[in-house]
């Protein structure tokens, strides 16, 4: 029997920690905080609804299917939830780019590969310029993005000769959270929530309004931090590393905070003030 592992340290020990997406992602996310000997609060906020006219992205889906596209961009988690929902397949001729290490991981927990993830700037623009560099003859590039999110990526492809098709995958829909999550929260029983977007800080912020100070809120990198804080949402900490081993690591470096009882706040103890 080995003993090392079952004698190994775990920083997290004594930890609750809210994970804000459910799914694959959220339960691979849940095992690794189990494994640094946290409890993970799985407490989805945010989901996908379809657009308003989905036949756009089902055609383009059986194009994908079809090896139509020499490249495949998925800018957010969420995407990869569509993807995953539709069982869309893609062919081993079409290549995957990800921005960013949490759609990458997202990708990988339901099965899809990652071809391209940007070395450094993780944004569509940081994507554009990498694919522009990779690429240099016209490609077949199919965008898939939210309704909201501004066509960045296309437009920079467009303009460096690529064929691109841009597609409206989804609409970001909160998720209201149990009331017993919102109790722990406020009370500081919920010792840490990882922010792994700009969508998620949002929904902490609206549905979480008093969070206690001593609670870590960690980002998974500086534009969610920005993100979030543009939100009016404060952040303790950014992951150096923009992965879900970094973000878990980033809340390790605190001592575990305690409760607050919600009837009697031990003095020195005030709500987050969040922004």
């Amino acid at each position: 029997m080995n003993t090392s592992a079952a004698t190994a340290p775990k920083p997290l020990k004594g930890w609750r920690v809210l994970v804000p997406r459910g799914g694959p992602w959220g339960d691979s996310v849940a095992a690794a905080l189990r494994a640094q000997g946290a409890t993970p609060v799985i407490a989805p906020l945010i989901n996908f609804a379809p657009s308003e006219d989905p036949t756009d992205l089902e055609s383009a889906l059986r194009d994908l299917a079809a090896g139509v596209f020499d490249w495949v961009t998925l800018t957010s988690s969420t995407t990869v939830d569509v993807l995953h929902a539709y069982r869309a397949v893609i062919p081993h001729t079409t290549r995957v780019a990800a921005v960013g290490e949490t759609t990458a991981a997202a990708l990988g927990a339901v099965g899809y590969r990652v071809d391209l993830v940007p070395d450094d700037d993780n944004s569509a623009a940081g994507m554009a310029a990498q694919l522009i560099a990779l690429e240099p003859e016209p490609m077949r590039v199919l965008t898939l993005r939210s309704e909201l999110a501004k066509p960045v990526l296309t437009r920079l492809l467009e303009e460096a000769g690529h064929d691109v098709r841009s597609v409206v995958a989804y609409r970001t829909v909160g998720v209201p959270v149990t009331e017993k999550v919102a109790t722990d929260v406020r009370s500081g029983r919920i010792n840490a929530i990882l922010v792994t977007s700009g969508s998620v800080a949002e929904q902490v912020h609206e549905q979480f309004p008093e969070i206690p100070e001593s609670t870590v809120i960690a980002a998974i990198g500086p534009r969610t931090a920005k993100d979030a804080r543009r939100a009016g949402l404060g952040v303790s900490v950014t992951a150096k590393e923009q992965t879900v081993a970094g973000l878990i690591s980033a809340v390790g470096q605190f001592p575990l905070p305690h409760a607050v009882d919600e009837l009697a706040p031990p003095t020195g103890s005030f709500p987050r003030v969040q922004g």
